[in-house]
């Protein structure tokens, strides 16, 4: 059975005959209760499968319909790949260490090649060096081509012996919004068997936060670089049908909030309703009067409230959106008549089923911040102080308690909405007329997720008045929110030296846990880009900023938020700076950089390892013969952590400190001491890479009480040491190893190498309470066997020491979805107690990829039959 079997025929802008799937030909009134999210992947599965394949993703779908949820999988062939430079790095060094093993077999390398189109932003990379000076931007990317040179030529050769791999230089933006302006289409002609045919634009990206292309109805979510690599080889994306929680939206946002008010109050009652990994979809009559920026702006968090995807169907606002981003209009036309007609265009008034739901009136929406730890614990944005227990006596000089040290308006979340910069910008302009100025310790920053954002600020004339409080451009790219902040003002570090004072971020991203925004920072406050420049102006986060005065100006008059807030009509008038145009005129010239063209590189089809880089090193996972970590084995716990470790806490993605065992790797090898760049810039060198693995200040070992920084206790020696000296030791010993955790285990960012360093330090295995869906993947991606505990049992309830042991019988045969697995626990003065565990494998494709090893192992065997 072919696809055109279950098509349809429509007429596209220019009158030629396209054909479609066409679903309410195919399932009648019963569509209309599917969710929106649901019908996108039926539609995907009936075009790519066919037979009894086919015929199962139909039965499982309507079974869905039926129950609200269904152990069947489906299939999903994306269109696209989306990753950035530090995601990318490690997933192409993959790629060039397998052409080597292919060339070493005796076979061609140049045969392996990814078979979808993939994109690459080089958005991660970009430090906050220098700012509040005109020339920021400029000299931040100077230093970021300098730091980052051996990796970026490594970037072009890539995208020169790699077919389809395209590679967006910096300066271009940050990889969410360049999908958003640039490279999303909702609607795609192709071919399929000779036929022209008009399909939903869909992709999977290298980052959690590619579900904010689901604000403007592209169907598309995170994954980890290693299910990315099974997709580019042409591997379907296998998984359960999804959950669905509905979100019904109702009445409208009041004046005063914004986009990012909403995303707050999103991310909270969905985190408070459980939702790990499930599909979300918006639907209601409060849906249509957001715009397609603020919806993406709330799609953009999906990773925080805990979801896959976050999706706003397609109506006129995203029609709209096209328009307003230059796209042209008989594409427009096109994406409307395709998803008429395939059943899958807005209907505000519709009611499907979902698996659950939950309602949000935005008429109730007020002005929030999310912290000081985690993005789900929002606050009325007046609460910083007394979340603090801060004193609220006003400051009489000298550096206050909790001070603001860094006050960045930086990320995809907000900065991709030009309602939400020009809000900051008239808050400035408010601000600078009435004399006031940002304190001297506050290093603030403005980093747009889009080159275009310099032209219409200018246009408005608001970029002088940001300017004027020191929130100069510092360039394009995500800079503060992964940790690139640069290094903090001088009376900061100098508080933190003496514990004088708790200093505070407060920024516009989307993640704020205890390090992640910079290493010497616990505390920090996610908000609006406005609320940026308010608390920039306040310079400390003891304060009521919605009651408090926020300064006095020259007269001695205080200074309230009110006075510098703009209304929406404001707002409104400023928007008309922005114009079409911009967006693809300023990506083409930002893509013109000279610096990134002069880099001198080889197209050969191997890549030319140096033994002497500390930034690229062929990874020892990449060989033929590594094979499965499954099996019955007796191991030993070489970390027991607690609830809500992040990707951060696992491989950390911020600035080498250069008292660590990694900067002594590194000065060791003739790197600077002073100049060693991020962890993300190494990711390219795996002997970097495990010795970074839990490199955390905030993260506890719960093995023994008050253990340094990324060190374990050694259970046969009872020895302290480094963690990656502990998992050597083993190794030597031929001991095997687990690692323990709690709840929500792998949280935040899409990073393979979180998994890939847990693979090297010999972890065979993940007992925890919970996962994370990405980390998940990512395990499973490296042959790790998840595990889930049973209900109530935690690794605090356990109480585990380096003494214990943990027998785990997980061979091949006894490995399906969801399938029990019993652990035996053997305590030091030989107690013994089990428990049944659940394997968190969900899919047969996962279980085959245990089987082999992990996804390299599956795609050389793919290469070399």
């Amino acid at each position: 059975m072919n696809p055109i079997s279950v098509s349809g025929q429509l007429l596209d802008a220019t009158g030629h005959t396209r054909r479609f799937i066409d679903l309410p030909a195919l399932f009648g009134d019963s569509l209309t209760r599917l969710p929106v999210v649901l019908r996108l992947l039926l539609e995907n599965a009936l075009r790519n499968l066919s037979g009894d394949e086919r015929q199962a993703a139909i039965d499982g779908v309507l079974d869905w319909l039926e129950r609200g949820t269904s152990l069947h999988e489906i299939a999903f062939y994306p269109l696209r790949v989306l990753m950035h430079d530090t995601t990318s790095t490690p997933a192409l060094i993959d790629i060039a260490a397998m052409r080597d093993v292919l060339a070493e077999a005796g076979a061609d390398p140049s045969q392996l090649n990814p078979v979808l189109p993939v994109d690459v932003s080089v958005d991660h990379s970009l430090a906050v060096q220098f700012h509040a000076q005109a020339d920021a931007a400029q000299r931040n990317l100077s230093e970021e081509m300098r730091r980052n040179a051996e990796r970026y030529r490594f970037l072009r050769w890539a995208s020169g012996a790699l077919d389809r791999v395209r590679i967006h230089p910096p300066g271009t933006g940050i990889m969410h919004t360049i999908n958003l302006e640039q490279l999303a289409t909702v609607a795609s002609g192709c071919k399929i068997d000779g036929e022209p045919w008009l399909v939903p634009d869909t992709l999977i990206g290298t980052d959690s936060h590619t579900p904010m292309i689901n604000g403007i109805g592209v169907l598309g979510w995170g994954v980890g670089g290693l299910e990315a690599q099974t997709v580019m080889f042409g591997m379907p994306v296998m998984q359960r049908i999804p959950d669905v929680i509905g979100v019904r939206l109702s009445g409208a946002l009041p004046a005063g909030t914004t986009a990012t008010d909403l995303a707050l109050r999103v991310t909270e009652a969905l985190r408070n309703l459980g939702v790990s990994g499930e599909f979300v979809e918006f639907y209601g009559t409060g849906v249509a009067t957001l715009s397609a920026n603020e919806r993406a702006v709330v799609a953009n968090m999906a990773p925080e409230y805990g979801a896959s995807t976050g999706y706003f169907p397609v109506d006129a606002r995203t029609l709209a959106y096209l328009r307003e981003t230059g796209r042209d209009a008989s594409h427009i036309a096109n994406v409307e008549t395709l998803y008429r007609g395939a059943g899958l265009w807005f209907d505000p008034h519709a009611t499907p089923r979902y698996t659950r739901t939950i309602d949000i009136d935005l008429d109730s929406v007020e002005r929030y911040v999310a912290g000081p730890f985690r993005p789900q614990d929002r606050l009325p944005s007046g609460a910083t102080g007394r979340t603090l227990g801060a004193d609220p006596a006003p400051r009489r000089g000298g550096l206050p308690d909790w001070p603001i040290a860094l006050a960045a308006i930086t990320s995809c979340t907000n900065t991709s909405d030009p309602a939400l910069l020009i809000a900051a910008g008239w808050v400035a302009r408010r601000a600078r007329a009435r004399g006031l100025h940002v304190p001297s310790w506050v290093k603030t920053s403005l980093a747009p997720g889009s080159p275009a954002a310099a032209d219409y600020l200018a246009r408005a004339g608001l970029d002088h008045d940001l300017a004027a409080l020191g929130f100069d451009i510092v360039g394009f790219g995500c800079t503060t929110c992964i940790g690139n902040a640069g290094p903090l003002p001088e009376p900061i570090a100098r508080a933190l030296a003496d514990a004088a004072a708790t200093p505070v971020a407060v920024v516009s991203g989307n993640r704020n846990f205890p390090g992640r925004i910079h290493p010497d920072l616990g505390h920090a406050f996610i908000m609006s880009p406005p609320l940026v420049v308010a608390f920039a102006l306040a310079g400390t986060a003891a304060i009521d900023i919605e009651h408090d005065p926020i300064q006095f100006d020259a007269h001695g008059l205080p200074v309230y938020l009110r006075d510098l807030w703009p209304t929406r009509d404001t707002i409104a008038a400023s928007l008309a700076a922005v114009r079409a145009d911009d967006f693809g005129t300023a990506f083409h010239n930002a893509s013109g950089n000279p610096l990134w063209a002069g880099l001198d590189v080889s197209h050969a089809p191997r890549y030319a390892w140096s033994p002497r880089s500390t930034a690229l090193r062929r990874p020892p996972f990449v060989a033929r013969d590594e094979g499965s970590l499954l099996g019955d084995y007796d191991a030993h716990v070489l970390l027991a952590l607690g609830d809500d470790v992040t990707t951060d806490h696992i491989s950390p993605a911020s600035a080498i400190p250069p008292d660590s065992p990694v900067a002594d790797f590194l000065v060791e090898r003739g790197e600077p001491r002073d100049d060693l760049n991020v962890f993300a810039s190494r990711r390219g060198n795996w002997e970097v890479m495990v010795r970074a693995a839990f490199y955390s200040k905030s993260l506890v070992n719960l093995l023994a009480a008050d253990l340094p920084v990324a060190h374990t206790v050694h259970g046969p020696s009872q020895d302290v040491m480094p963690i990656f000296d502990a998992a050597q030791r083993y190794r030597e010993e031929g001991r095997p190893v687990v690692l323990v955790a709690g709840a929500r285990y792998g949280t935040g960012s899409s990073r393979d190498w979180a998994a890939k360093g847990q693979r090297l330090l010999g972890i065979r295995a993940v007992v925890a309470v919970s996962f994370e869906r990405i980390h998940r993947s990512n395990l499973i991606g490296m042959g790790i066997l998840p595990l889930r505990l049973p209900r109530g049992v935690t690794p605090q309830t356990l109480a585990l020491t380096a003494q214990d042991r943990i027998r785990i019988r997980a061979l091949p045969s006894d490995v399906a979805p969801r399938a029990a697995i019993e652990i035996v626990i053997t305590r030091g003065d030989g107690r013994t107690e089990s428990l049944v565990t659940t394997a968190a494998v969900e899919t047969r494709l996962e279980v085959d990829l245990l089987q082999r090893g992990g996804v390299i192992p599956s795609i050389l065997a793919r290469a070399l039959r």
